[in-house]
């Protein structure tokens, strides 16, 4: 599922306020000022710096994905 343009012009890190890339393969957000990314579930962002998890997560989060 792909996020709307817009949303993702204005979408910003919880934690520094830093520009979002988005991962469409993976599902994710990630911000690599703070090298966290934050999933999207069901097409829902989920931006609380609670729900941010490192980088080095990403491939337990999404191992089938990750693999080329």
């Amino acid at each position: 599922m792909s996020l709307n343009r817009e949303l993702l012009d204005i979408l910003a890190c919880p934690r520094c306020k830093g520009d979002l890339k988005y991962d469409e393969k993976l599902e994710v957000l990630i911000c690599q000022a703070c090298g966290l990314f934050y999933e999207i579930i069901e097409g829902i962002p989920i931006l609380t710096p609670d729900s941010a998890k490192p980088l080095s997560e990403l491939e337990k989060v999404h191992p089938q994905k990750a693999q080329p």
